[in-house]
């Protein structure tokens, strides 16, 4: 099998890749619209104050939880689209390709269009419900049109994930023209994808969708190696592949389910970073999904310092800066594939 990386390449490939990940995640609480003092958040910290600073309030109830969501989002969203890549071979594949996202805002709008609605049970907020809602019925109905006898028809599975997207996108404005004129902006705040939180209680809802399906997703990397040579290669190497397809769908759908509902749609992070693992490491899917991962959340994080930075004291939205770094990109991989 070609491009496989030894055990001492890999270990060295992902070593790097941490390495990347953990200084970007360690400096990231620290920058901000508001300077901090590092020295101050020792002290706080280290238990020599007895009373919390302002300072260190917002280091560790505002940043620190913030940084930590848009590690996973991004490392969730990458890993997405490094999997949808290879098993719809498709390079322009993302985790929008799905129908999740646009099925998801749909829920989200809305649970925001009516007040009523709003409630809470355990970490989920009724926008995260709703939207959770929305991804699971667009889930439902992308895999009964995709599901044949002999599995799930990746090319039906593209198609209706896509027309699924475009039915979304109109339903979204109508519910918009219908909705108290109020609400508009909550609605295009949502829309244009942030990464708002305050506290840990909400980084809960993250973690009954998205660990477990990144985690079916990374332990695919040697099946997803033989797919990528071939359907009937893959079968003689004794891979289910309809098995491996039907996991990786329901696994990226939960996944992209729970980031939506979460951070709303983030764009182009799980269609460049794989990309990019894969110029820098190879096709090795046993490195490109754990590397993926990894420079998914960094490249989302730093997203989110630039948009909580060029702006300051306001802030702008993390899905505007990474669709003005993914649309050049996105462009740039369709004039490579013409």
């Amino acid at each position: 099998m070609q491009d496989l990386l030894s055990r001492g390449r890999w270990i060295r490939a992902l070593l790097l890749y941490l390495l990347a990940a953990l200084l970007v995640f360690c400096l990231a609480p620290w920058v901000g619209g508001e300077s901090i003092s590092a020295g101050q958040v020792v002290r706080d910290i280290t238990g020599k104050n007895a009373v919390l600073s302002t300072d260190t309030q917002i280091f560790v109830y505002q940043r620190v939880p913030r940084v930590l969501l848009g590690f996973l989002v991004g490392g969730a969203l990458a890993v997405v689209g490094s999997v949808l890549q290879v098993i719809l071979r498709n390079a322009l594949a993302a985790p929008s390709t799905l129908g999740m996202t646009g099925a998801g805002s749909v829920g989200a709008v809305i649970a925001i269009s009516i007040p009523h609605l709003a409630f809470s049970w355990g970490p989920f907020s009724s926008v995260q419900l709703f939207a959770l809602l929305g991804s699971g019925v667009g889930l439902l109905f992308i895999y009964m049109l995709a599901r044949q006898k002999q599995g799930i028809s990746m090319n039906t599975l593209l198609l209706a994930g896509v027309t699924i997207g475009i039915l979304c996108s109109a339903i979204i404005p109508l519910i918009k023209y219908l909705a108290n004129p109020d609400m508009l902006v909550a609605m295009d705040r949502w829309m244009m994808g942030g990464l708002d939180v305050v506290g840990y209680r909400e980084l809960a809802a993250l973690f009954p969708l998205l660990v477990p399906g990144v985690g079916m997703l990374l332990l695919q990397g040697l099946n997803l190696n033989h797919i990528t040579l071939g359907e009937e290669m893959a079968l003689g190497h004794g891979v289910d592949v309809a098995a491996v397809e039907r996991i990786s769908f329901l696994a990226g759908a939960l996944a992209t389910a729970s980031a939506v509902s979460m951070v709303g749609p983030i764009f182009f992070v799980g269609l460049i970073v794989p990309h990019i693992i894969r110029r820098l490491s190879g096709y090795d899917q046993r490195i490109v999904l754990p590397g993926a991962f990894l420079a998914g959340g960094a490249f989302l994080v730093l997203c989110d310092i630039i948009a909580r930075t060029i702006v300051a004291p306001t802030e702008m939205p993390v899905g505007i800066i990474t669709a003005i770094l993914g649309g050049p990109f996105f462009i740039i991989l369709l004039l490579r594939k013409k």
